[in-house]
């Protein structure tokens, strides 16, 4: 009996394989499954199996996730095709009879007016249906998805966005990869549903100061319209229709949707989550 990981090929499940190990989970009891297997070769050699995941691909799951006890289903990154991929994923998940099937889910995910929460609003769905036992982590935004915005926002002097005064709980990818850990391993997470969230929230206006402290460039936040800031990222040339997405994203800010107070993160990975300032100085 095992526990996979799908996504492993990506930051936040080799970030799970990578705490599962250190929690001591036998490696020979870890399977680490994704499409570019190449990029986890050194999880082989350190005896977990590695294998192809393709979400497309139902025999192929199938065979992957035979003799799995314990299954952590990454949301796919193809919009529009996570919850066909996710149902294949579901369904072999069930033909093998796992007992606990985690999904990376998003914040409040059943109740959100969010469009990027959608598909995983129908992916629970399926999993509630489905009958098998589950676990829903509802994972904030990465820390991470603002510093990649660094080097435009210290060059321009300016972060845009359309968020207001909303608050937003993020925390390093590494916590949420913690957390999946932590109720892969240990514990029975059966039927619990966790709002994942930094504890500490900031604006966007409070993300432009911090970036001004740890970097010494000034950078002022330009609060403008969801629509222009659609258009920002249009002329930035983001393929649609993530612009209309993440301008969405920005709305959801503005009205509290990305505002996460629950504890459940830190109280899974049994520390405080990382802070915007440590995430910042770790950038250098």
């Amino acid at each position: 009996m095992s526990i996979v990981v799908t996504g492993a090929t990506g930051h936040l499940g080799r970030a799970t394989v990578e705490s599962l190990l250190a929690r001591g989970v036998p490696a020979g009891e870890i399977v680490a499954g994704g499409r570019a297997t190449e990029k986890i070769k050194d999880l082989a050699d350190r005896g977990v199996r590695v294998v192809t995941i393709n979400y497309s691909d139902p025999a192929g799951l199938r065979a992957a996730l035979d003799g799995a006890r314990q299954v952590l289903l990454i949301s796919g990154s193809e919009v529009g095709q996570r919850v066909p991929q996710h149902t294949n994923v579901i369904e072999a998940a069930t033909d093998a009879g796992v007992e606990l099937l985690a999904y990376t889910s998003a914040p409040y995910a059943a109740t959100t007016s969010m469009l990027l929460a959608a598909e995983h609003k129908a992916t629970e769905d399926v999993i509630r249906a489905s009958g098998l036992p589950f676990a829903l982590l509802r994972n904030g935004w990465y820390l991470e998805n603002y510093l990649a915005q660094l080097p435009t926002a210290r060059q321009l002097g300016v972060l845009y966005g359309a968020a207001g005064e909303g608050r937003i709980s993020a925390a390093a990818r590494v916590d949420f990869a913690e957390a999946a850990a932590a109720v892969l391993a240990s514990g029975d997470h059966a039927g619990r549903t966790y709002e994942l969230g930094g504890d500490d929230s900031f604006t966007r206006a409070g993300l432009a100061a911090a970036i001004t402290t740890a970097s010494g460039t000034p950078v002022e936040y330009r609060n403008v319209s969801q629509a222009e800031y659609e258009q920002i990222l249009t002329d930035a040339g983001l393929p649609a229709p993530m612009p209309a997405i993440l301008a969405d994203v920005e709305r959801a800010v503005a009205a509290g949707e990305l505002f996460i107070d629950s504890g459940d993160l830190s109280r899974l990975i049994g520390r405080p989550t990382t802070t915007l300032a440590a995430a910042l100085a770790a950038t250098g």
